[in-house]
This record gives C-alpha cells, structure tokens and sequence, in this order.
C-alpha cells in the first residue's frame, strides 16, 4: 500500500532567477513537505542563499512561481523562523540572552509596545527548549558561537514557526558544539520542517532526511543517501566523503 504523501508548504514551480545579467537559478522546481528536514548543497554561488530568500519574499523570481503554504512567500512567511548565516554582535553592547529572544515577538506587539508577560513566558519557554534558560542575563557578546546559535533558534521558536529556515548554521561554531546543535534540530524537526544550507556535506547521513543538490539547476531532490551519489555532478568535481552511519563513500581524486 502506497504511503500518502506528506502536505506540501513550500513549492518552488520552474523559478529562475537572475542578479542581472548573471543568472543564479535556472528552472527550479522542487516540493518542501511538513516535517521534512532538508539540506540545500552546493557549490558558493550555486544559488543556495538565493533559494532560501525567494522562500522568504526578499527576492521574487524572474519565472516561475513560489508560494509558501499555499500563499504569496510575503504572506506565508510568518509562519517561518529564519537564522541568517552570520550573527556578529558587539561584544560592548549590553544586550542579553534574554533581550535577543524577546526581539522574535516584535511582529506580535510592534517596535514600540512594551513586552507582556506573555512575550517573556514565551521567550523563556523557547530557552528552555534549546538549553540555554539558565544563561537568560548573559550578555549575548559573552556566548560562544554555538551558544548564539541556540539564542537565535529560541528567538525564532518564539514565533511559532512551521518552517525553520538556516543558513550555515555551523559556520561559527566550535566542532565540539555542532553535534549537540544537529541533535537539536533533529529535535525539533518533530514539531516543524526544517531547510538547512549546509557545507558540511558528512552531516548529510547523520542528520539530515532529504537533500537538494544545488548548483544554478536543481542536480537531485530526495533521500539523503541516494543523493549522496549526485554530488560529483553538483560540485563538477570528484567528491571525498567521509559518511556517518552508512559505509565511507570515497571517490576518485581530484586531478
């Protein structure tokens, strides 16, 4: 008996898109479904980031159609929580745990309108999930990388997101924190699809579902180990990988 598929939240249907004359996507058309976990892999400039911003409705599509949980990507956002790549605070500025988190009830309450506790409850709920309640007055300059990561992630989860998007979330984080911070997301996959721009492509088996290889065209979009087998194609060059929980897949050379 064939399974029903899951309920699709972010449609991308044959979007190309361009930074003028230079194209960066070409006729992409891929399907996200609730609760998958994702990666998006590829090459600098394949067109990963601008993926993830035509989702949020910070770019719009030379051709083609996006639409986010049946909606325009500017209405069907606010149900996403988005970590961009680079978080670099002022180590001066006297902002807390607790500060950062709150931010992610602004849409709720408006720039200027004092936070409930409702906002505070729901902020220190996000904390607890990510295990970062017991630093909520820590000055956020004071945290290590992987440690600003779970502070964004708990900003984000006080919107109640369906759909978390990342970009590079490991790229300032020390090794020894990246596997509890996959774990994490793993977690929370659970409760919301998560669509991960990701280098590290060893993660892939361990942690993540499904894969998109992504190099100006759409390469593979499925199961994470049969998509392991199209990353030559995707990077245009032989691929050494190390893999987790499946045997090593080691290719040829590069010459």
């Amino acid at each position: 008996m064939t399974a029903t598929p899951k309920e699709a939240i972010v449609e991308l249907k044959n979007v190309s898109f361009s930074y003028g004359a230079m194209p960066v996507l070409e006729d992409i058309t891929m399907t996200i479904r609730r609760n998958d976990f994702l990666g998006i892999i590829g090459p600098n400039g394949g067109g990963k980031t601008t993926a993830l911003r035509l989702i949020l409705g910070l770019a719009r599509p030379d051709t083609g159609t996006v639409t986010v949980f049946g909606k325009p990507p500017a209405e069907g956002r606010r149900t996403i929580g988005y970590i961009p790549q680079l978080f670099e605070p002022d180590l001066d500025f006297p902002l807390t745990v607790l500060d950062i988190v709150l931010m992610g009830r602004l849409a709720r309450r408006g720039l200027f309108k004092r936070y409930t506790r409702d906002d505070t409850a729901a902020a220190l709920e996000a904390l607890e999930r990510v295990g970062m309640r017991d630093r909520r007055d820590r000055r956020i300059g004071d945290l290590s990388g992987g440690e600003r990561q779970r502070v964004l992630i708990a900003r984000a989860l006080t919107t109640e997101p369906q759909l978390l998007l990342l970009d590079e979330p490991v790229s300032s984080i020390d090794t020894k924190w990246q596997n509890s911070f996959y774990s994490l997301l793993k977690d929370l996959n659970s409760d919301m699809t998560i669509v991960m721009v990701t280098h590290d492509i060893g993660v892939l088996s361990a942690y993540v579902e499904q894969v998109a290889c992504l190099n100006r065209r759409l390469h593979y979009h499925g199961s994470t180990q049969e998509g392991i087998r199209h990353l030559a194609d995707t990077y245009e060059c032989p691929i050494e990988l190390i893999a987790h929980g499946i045997p090593h897949r080691v290719l040829e050379d590069h010459e």
